[in-house]
């Protein structure tokens, strides 16, 4: 029994490791990676709001690294739009069953990465109306699965941001989101005692991971990592489907 739950804390580790090694290289993938396989270690509910605390931990860390190319100009429709979008998903989380949920789940990881594989190419979206139907949706997902960044980072790729820019927004706009979900999951007693628990223990991975990214960012490419990981979210996200 007590071997059984040392190796679940050491893959919780891992899975919180590698989603932040994934965030600190690629600008995203944080909440993609970790809601992909945490559920399965821990249920959605609890996966849900460890990851909201996690967010914010590393949010705030990549945010003050990349801070002055941060243009809050380019991103605050965005970030209102999510804060009425997060409440809707987390109550939208409480009243599905757990199976629908991680179906849902599943559909939104298995769209994303197929949309990032193909390549596909929007035209550039210039009117404010997308930064808020962008926002709004991230709420919702964010709210409801921590993965408020799939429409997001599509209208952030077809705004044409520069590397920097691109990055230092998404955090921007990742920790305004990660803390109104944290907010609202604080409002509705989600964080439990074993939250808290497995938060406290998630510290050390997440601090190896922020520094193995941050490290390794100018030796490995951030564009054949980011292909890497979008394989494994259509394999991960086709598992929790079935």
């Amino acid at each position: 029994m007590e071997r059984d739950m040392d190796a679940s804390l050491l893959a919780i580790g891992f899975v919180v490791f590698l989603a932040a090694f994934t965030q600190s290289l690629s600008g995203f993938g944080l909440a993609l990676v970790s809601m992909a396989l945490l559920p399965a270690l821990v249920g959605i509910r609890t996966a849900t709001a460890l990851v909201a605390l996690i967010a914010v931990v590393i949010e705030v860390v990549l945010l003050l690294r990349y801070r002055q190319a941060l243009e809050f100009r380019a991103i605050w429709r965005v970030m209102l739009a999510s804060a009425v979008g997060a409440p809707v998903g987390i109550a939208l989380l409480r009243g599905l069953d757990e199976g629908v949920a991680m179906f849902v789940l599943g559909v939104v990881l298995v769209g994303y990465a197929l949309y990032a594989l193909l390549g596909l190419r929007l035209p550039r979206l210039e009117h404010p109306l997308w930064a808020y139907l962008a926002g709004l949706l991230g709420g919702v997902l964010g709210g409801a699965y921590n993965t408020s960044g799939p429409p997001v980072i599509i209208y952030a790729s077809c705004r044409d941001w520069p590397p920097e820019v691109f990055k230092s927004n998404l955090q921007g706009y990742f920790l305004f989101s990660s803390t109104v979900v944290v907010v609202g999951h604080a409002l509705g007693g989600s964080f439990t005692p074993e939250v808290w628990r497995l938060f406290w223990l998630s510290l050390p991975p997440i601090a190896l991971g922020l520094l193995a990214g941050m490290s390794l960012d100018r030796w490995l490419s951030p564009v054949t990592f980011r292909r890497v990981v979008q394989v494994l979210l259509v394999v991960m996200g086709v598992r929790l489907m079935l």
